[in-house]
């Protein structure tokens, strides 16, 4: 398994731990992971909740009055060392 799925799989986990019901997606290029955030969250759960989620390369927390909270994360898939990293026709 490719160390960005091991991270996002992680961020899952932790996020779990604390009490989240976490989904996870594979993207092209990019996994994602959400997770509904209720209103009765501890602020201490807050505070393990940010640092889980720092190790993403991007977060954010969406709010609405229709839809509640949620929380999500995402994490790069690797780019190739080497070979045709551009796409077909986009070579050099």
């Amino acid at each position: 398994m490719p160390a960005s799925e091991l991270s996002a799989e992680d961020i899952a986990a932790r996020l779990s731990a604390v009490g989240l019901a976490t989904r996870v997606e594979q993207h092209a290029r990019h996994t994602s992971i959400e997770a509904e955030v209720p209103d009765t969250l501890p602020a201490e759960s807050w505070r393990e909740v940010l640092e889980v989620v720092a190790e993403a390369d991007r977060f954010g927390l969406v709010a609405s009055n229709v839809n509640g909270r949620t929380l999500w994360a995402a994490v790069r898939k690797a780019v190739p060392a080497t070979g045709d990293v551009r796409g077909p026709g986009h070579q050099r």
